[in-house]
């Protein structure tokens, strides 16, 4: 009996580690494109912390003349940056503070999309001040890459008025 215990703590100890090591990986690396500014999102909020949560919300358009199958998802990851992903472009995250007025430290994400073709992509993030921020992309036949999400999404984010989370 005194082996099977040991053993099952050994595997404690072991399983402990490899999922220790699963939430320390770095998240997903976002492509930003060729030329891309800096990533305005900062991992270090207006104070000097860290800032930011691990969130991902997701969307699927279900209109006619559109690829079935679609889903749109939006994360976030600890350090407050926030990704789109389109399933067209597998393993592709874009990263969202290519859009202007990105929040910064995002702890928050939902997304929706309308009923129409072309389709209006909304992605709507919290920041860890409490306020919304929205940006409303177009979405057609074409997926969403680091190249055309700026066109794609025109003037980028805009606050919330009147955002009721503090």
């Amino acid at each position: 009996m005194r082996k099977l215990a040991w053993a099952a703590r050994g595997m404690s100890v072991v399983s402990g580690a490899v999922l220790l090591g699963a939430l320390m990986v770095p998240s997903a690396v976002a492509d930003d494109g060729p030329g891309s500014a800096p990533d305005p999102n900062s991992a270090v909020s207006e104070q000097g912390r860290k800032c930011g949560a691990r969130d991902v919300s997701s969307a699927a358009p279900d209109y006619v003349n559109f690829p079935s199958g679609v889903i749109f998802r939006v994360a976030t990851d600890a350090q407050g940056h926030s990704f789109l992903n389109d399933s067209r472009n597998p393993g592709v995250w874009v990263n969202l503070g290519l859009l202007a007025n990105a929040p910064r430290c995002v702890v928050d994400s939902a997304a929706s999309v309308t009923e129409s073709n072309p389709g209006i992509l909304y992605i709507t993030l919290l920041a860890q001040d409490g306020v919304l921020h929205e940006a409303r992309c177009t979405s057609d036949n074409t997926p969403f890459t680091p190249a055309n999400i700026v066109a794609a999404c025109g003037t980028g984010f805009s606050p919330l008025p009147d955002t009721p989370v503090v």
